[in-house]
């Protein structure tokens, strides 16, 4: 009998799989092309196959016929037709909050830990957005605006609704959000404000790990570097990103002779072996000193600036003390 009833209950689900369905498009998904969001809701299903259905007229928005170039607005109900899914992963992940700067109907702004991902890849099977998600299962919309690298603290923006992540990415793309990192640096530095200009060009290493190096046919890259405080054998500055290339901060200092202490790719590797002993004249620091701290924007709805500050890291800010 229990055979049976498990039988049935598989058979229910596989039928469900299969059917027809009807849903209403909520604010945070409007704004969104059609193709786009049956993509993203038919997880599993061949990109061809979802063109297919489009182009046949299968899916329906308010009972009318689309193409795949309609933008969807709150309140449209949308058929989707019978399509096969695959089956949803029973690899479970955590749950988990991080510390909130600021959050909205359109956007919440977390600090985020150092050797946290922002997402799952590469090795790493979630990051902060697939726990975020987990920890919200109410939320329809939340995506990363931008990223930041597994060992950089500090400030990360996400986007509630689609039209919030829009307008943020345009933003980006125009140069018009401002994003400062602390960071600090192994050397003499002497300029009270430096500009480096150094084209990037990103590559993966034979065994699958991605680099950055400077290049000539590489992208443009321009960040700006202010003297906040020297030590004797280091320096704190503030980094003023104009463009936001992959590891940009730290493949500009390390090519101009500057190692961020603690850096793993680009680093002085006999420094942070130094910096890890317990025994170290410096103190001890066993993460890469780089912080997102500070980011100015606007507001995607209200239109009016927006200023967040994420306070230095315990361990970062314990180590400027022991210096």
């Amino acid at each position: 009998m229990k055979g049976l009833v498990k039988d049935l209950v598989k058979d229910l689900k596989e039928l469900d799989r299969f059917s027809v369905q009807f849903v209403t498009i909520s604010d945070e998904e409007a704004g969104q092309r059609i193709d786009n969001y049956l993509l993203r809701v038919c997880k599993g299903v061949p990109k061809s196959h979802v063109y297919r259905v489009l182009r046949s007229g299968e899916v329906r928005v308010n009972k009318g016929r689309i193409d795949q170039t309609y933008r969807l607005e709150m309140g449209d109900v949308v058929r989707i037709p019978p399509m096969r899914m695959a089956e949803k992963s029973t690899s479970s992940v955590p749950g988990m909050e991080f510390k909130i700067l600021f959050e909205d109907a359109h956007l919440l702004v977390i600090d985020k830990p150092a050797g946290v991902a922002v997402h799952g890849g590469s090795g790493v099977s979630y990051g902060v957005i697939e726990q975020l998600r987990a920890a919200r299962p109410e939320a329809k919309f939340l995506e990363l605006v931008h990223r930041l690298d597994r060992e950089t603290s500090g400030i990360l923006l996400l986007a509630k609704k689609r039209s919030a992540l829009v307008n943020l990415h345009e933003q980006i793309r125009t140069s018009s959000i401002d994003k400062r990192y602390l960071v600090l640096v192994h050397g003499d530095w002497s300029n009270p404000r430096q500009h480096i200009k150094l084209p990037l060009f990103k590559f993966t290493t034979p065994d699958g790990e991605r680099r950055v190096r400077v290049q000539a046919d590489g992208l443009a890259s321009h960040t700006v570097f202010n003297l906040l405080h020297k030590y004797q054998h280091f320096a704190l500055l503030e980094a003023e990103l104009k463009t936001g290339r992959t590891h940009q901060i730290r493949v500009h200092l390390s090519a101009s002779g500057f190692a961020i202490a603690g850096d793993d790719k680009y680093g002085d590797f006999a420094l942070n072996r130094l910096l890890q002993k317990t025994d170290n004249p410096h103190g001890v620091l066993k993460r890469m000193f780089l912080h997102a701290h500070q980011i100015t924007f606007i507001h995607p709805e209200s239109g009016k600036p927006i200023m967040l500050k994420a306070p230095l890291a315990g361990e970062c800010a314990k180590f400027l003390k022991n210096l």
